[in-house]
């Protein structure tokens, strides 16, 4: 008896790790495999990935324990921890809650990601217990039903630099970056890119605005987020920003830097780039460069 209750753990536990991706980023499993009633205990240890529950029955909970890269200087560790996830377009069947310190808050209803896929963050410090809670709604027929979403983290150590707010503690700056922000970005953003602004449209539904720039140099990308393009193969592209901001077009050349997001590029900093030459050409006079740029 005892042997057969030992291989049938051996199994279960087979399953359950069968349900995690190799790189341990992304889970993907079956409520039919659950017990009624029973919450499923997941560890994610990434700073991005995926979680896609098929028929959701029962509940899940979600920890992410992300090996996030240590600050500039290589020792420091972030003062918070920021997290967005987004849902699928065929989301079904959950609703999704942010546990902090026991207290579960609703994150993403099923209502809302049955309209469009959405967007939500949340923040903690890193003594704080969070995680997600992944709750399965009553339906009749689960057959059609699939609960998933993309999640992204990353540790902070500048506030100003937070992702976009979407919802939950998030707060995002339409303030213009002061002259150490802008040298900083340029160091450290996802993105790096000399151009000018071709037009600039607003989506009232999202609250954003689209800030479309033809690059003539790209000093760093971290995915072709600028491709070149007509007959000259100029590298255009777009960057985004909040509505309330009040992005205008205008003229000159600018150094856009900023983050991706969800495969999104988001606006950190945007000086012109003659402000720029100058922050940076004293910076270096006083030796107060945090990297090398090659101006032209």
């Amino acid at each position: 008896m005892s042997l057969a209750l030992g291989l049938l753990g051996l199994v279960l536990l087979h399953i359950a790790l069968c349900n995690y991706s190799e790189d341990q980023c992304s889970w993907r499993g079956s409520g039919l495999s659950q017990e009624s009633g029973s919450v499923e205990q997941i560890s994610l240890h990434c700073a991005e990935g995926s979680l896609e529950w098929l028929y959701p029955a029962g509940a899940l909970r979600l920890s992410l324990f992300p090996r996030l890269p240590t600050g500039t200087t290589g020792r420091e560790n972030p003062r918070r921890v920021t997290a967005c996830i987004k849902s699928s377009n065929s989301f079904r069947g959950a609703q999704i809650y942010l546990e902090r310190d026991g207290v579960l808050e609703l994150l993403l209803s099923e209502a809302d990601a049955t309209l469009q896929p959405k967007v939500r963050c949340f923040s903690w410090l890193p003594k704080e217990k969070v995680a997600l809670f992944l709750q399965s709604t009553l339906h009749q027929d689960i057959s059609r039903r699939i609960a998933a979403f993309r999640y992204e983290l990353r540790g902070d150590w500048n506030s100003r630099f937070s992702w976009p707010s979407r919802n939950l503690s998030m707060e995002g700056s339409c303030r213009p970056c002061n002259n150490t922000e802008i040298l900083m970005a340029v160091c450290t953003s996802d993105f790096v890119i000399r151009g000018n602004i071709r037009t600039v449209s607003n989506e009232m539904e999202s609250q954003e605005s689209i800030i479309s720039v033809s690059a003539t140099r790209i000093h760093r990308q971290k995915f072709a987020l600028f491709q070149p393009v007509g007959k000259y193969g100029k590298s255009t592209g777009s960057i985004r920003t909040l509505l309330r901001c009040g992005v205008k077009p205008g003229p000159g050349s600018f150094l856009f830097t900023g983050w991706l997001h969800f495969g999104e590029a988001w606006l950190s900093c945007a000086p012109r780039y003659k402000d720029f030459r100058h922050i940076y050409e004293g910076a270096r006079q006083a030796h107060e460069n945090p990297c090398e740029v090659s101006l032209d």
